[in-house]
């Protein structure tokens, strides 16, 4: 899910030569042909994953809520990096894991703080705008709220670490 919010890119060889794909776009929706979960085709491997260098990420964290110690799938998780000058958000990467059927990346969470101030008012808004369309069935309708409260918490705790140095 992290690689979703940091622009990695899947590289594939496969019976009709070389190709790479967007990891935002390597998963499919369900759609017209919910049995695919992925653009390979008969024959095709991964053959590499490249995670471009993004400054950014020097300052991110994974955060991942799940029900008991025992489960190891998450309920709603969060990969984040966020860079913050002057208390104003200068660049930012998220993505929602848990929440649809492939990794999620927050694009409108992204567009709504930069430039925003690094606060907790502010990443509240943001998670509220990028769920405002979820469409949760009955069963998983917390992991809406569930969602938004772990974006706001992952963005607080990266703020709370802007002061130290990178490791």
């Amino acid at each position: 899910m992290a690689l979703a919010a940091l622009d990695a890119r899947v590289h594939t060889l496969g019976p009709h030569g070389e190709r790479t794909h967007a990891f935002d776009d390597f998963f499919l929706l369900p759609g017209d042909s919910p049995h695919r979960e992925h653009p390979l085709e008969h024959g095709e491997l991964i053959t590499a994953i490249e995670v471009p260098a993004t400054p950014v990420a020097r300052h991110s964290l994974y955060l991942k809520v799940r029900d008991r110690a025992s489960y190891e799938f998450a309920l709603a998780s969060v990969a984040a990096a966020l860079s913050v000058v002057d208390g104003t958000v200068a660049d930012l990467r998220v993505a929602l894991g848990g929440v649809a059927t492939k990794p999620w990346r927050a694009r409108r969470i992204e567009d709504f703080l930069i430039g925003a101030p690094a606060n907790r008012d502010t990443f509240a808004q943001a998670a509220r705008g990028e769920l405002a369309d979820a469409r949760p069935t009955l069963m998983n309708a917390f992991k809406v709220e569930l969602a938004r409260r772990t974006v706001v918490r992952a963005l607080e705790t990266l703020v709370g670490d802007t002061g130290r140095s990178p490791a």
